[in-house]
């Protein structure tokens, strides 16, 4: 299971929304980043924490006047603590359309396998 790890710090940044879905092969974990460009999206490991830090920027458009806005500039930032299953060295990451999925795949040596089950009379 990956859970997640909060400091003092991380209390003035924002937590973006993230669902993490559990499958055979490892985890994915799929977190609304709205306005935030690749170039300004840092994903590290440090000591088995997922640190996930990302600036969104809104440069406002003359002429526009928000009505309501809930999307803005601002800091994201999320750790989660890595099982021991996962493998950190093969995690991959996708941001499309301010969406960033990362895949975080078990360890070969922790994935479910079947077990043949010999017969001797």
């Amino acid at each position: 299971m990956i859970e997640e790890t909060r400091t003092n710090k991380d209390m003035d940044e924002i937590d973006p929304a993230t669902d993490i879905v559990e499958t055979e092969n490892g985890f994915y974990m799929y977190m609304d980043l709205p306005g935030v460009k690749k170039e300004d999206l840092n994903i590290d490991v440090e000591e088995n924490v997922l640190v996930i830090a990302a600036k969104a920027t809104k440069q406002a458009v003359d002429g526009e006047i928000f009505i309501q806005q809930e999307f803005g500039s601002g800091d994201y930032r999320r750790r989660f603590n890595l099982a021991v299953v996962v493998d950190p060295d093969n995690i991959r990451a996708n941001l499309k359309n301010g969406v960033l999925e990362l895949f975080l795949p078990r360890k070969n040596a922790t994935k479910p396998r079947k077990i043949k089950v010999s017969h001797t009379d």
